[in-house]
């Protein structure tokens, strides 16, 4: 008759720690019931786990190891893999996910195919949703909505805002990437909106800015401004003469054409010899717009 041991791992048990080690530690004390078992475990070893306290079950098949802090991006871990086959990060948490916002918001937004099942976790908001196969990349083990589409979706949504897609335009994606994502996943909720963003982005964001600008010193009563002024071989979107204040515009074109962008560094080196400037985006200044007036008050004879 042999001994019957309360737990005999299938593999040496150092080996075992190990492997589950090196999976805790990529995936932020955060592993599933079939890693698990990957690593040597059984269904019964998870369980005692469990009922031990060591293990915390986060959702179903998902676990936390309960001798860590549970921060941010175990959390979403969670959230994506207990939420159900295909289940996929969308909007402002995909955006924290790709490191396009620092925050995570209150609410994880997971987006799960029509078809087959879906578990609604505690603190996730679920929208049921096909995402084409360009719409979706796997990030440190994560399924994600890819760069562009996430830009769009975070740039509409309560939480984000345009400054999501100014700040990852040129750094992290370019117009017609946001364009051909924009296609591909019409009729969607927050579509409209996206497709004005995209249409100031292609037919001038710089110019719609300077408009939103000169309203914002009109309505705030502001004068002694010029819009448009010639100085020598510079026109200044908009000058204060009197001030010697330059008010530049940042266009999101400027984030897709380098030399674009050398030519306004150069332009303004040289304006700044002689005149204060000031630049500002079109996220700036609907976002930001009593900070603009302030830094503008604060350069002009009162």
């Amino acid at each position: 008759m042999h001994p019957i041991h309360a737990e005999e791992p299938s593999r040496p048990l150092c080996r075992l720690t190990r492997m589950l080690n090196d999976v805790l530690s990529v995936q932020d004390g955060v592993i599933t019931g079939p890693q698990a078992m990957a690593c040597g475990l059984s269904r019964q070893q998870v369980e005692r786990r469990v009922r031990s306290g060591l293990w915390e079950r986060k959702a179903p098949n998902v676990y936390f190891v309960c001798d860590r802090e549970f921060g941010d991006r175990a959390r979403v871990r969670c959230a994506v893999w207990g939420s159900g086959a295909g289940a996929t990060a969308s909007g402002m948490t995909a955006a924290f996910w790709l490191d396009l916002e620092p925050r995570l918001p209150d609410i994880l937004e997971i987006t799960t195919p029509r078809r087959g099942r879906s578990h609604a976790l505690s603190g996730t908001c679920v929208r049921r949703r096909d995402l084409a196969f360009a719409d979706v990349i796997v990030r440190k083990g994560v399924r994600v909505t890819a760069v562009a589409l996430t830009v769009l979706e975070a740039a509409v949504s309560t939480t984000g805002g345009i400054g999501v897609m100014d700040r990852a335009l040129g750094r992290h994606t370019t117009v017609g990437a946001l364009r051909a994502a924009h296609a591909r996943n019409s009729g969607r909720r927050g579509s409209a909106a996206a497709g004005r963003l995209l249409r100031a982005a292609e037919g001038g964001a710089r110019s719609e800015a300077e408009r939103i600008l000169v309203r914002l010193l009109t309505d705030a009563g502001i004068t002694g401004w010029c819009a448009n002024f010639r100085y020598g071989r510079f026109v200044i979107d908009v000058a204060f003469p009197d001030a010697r204040l330059a008010i530049e515009i940042d266009g999101w074109a400027f984030h897709s054409d380098a030399a674009a962008f050398q030519n306004d560094r150069h332009r303004q080196n040289e304006l700044s010899s002689e005149w204060t400037v000031l630049r500002y985006t079109w996220a700036d200044l609907v976002e930001r717009p009593e900070a603009v007036l302030a830094q503008i008050r604060c350069r002009i004879p009162h």
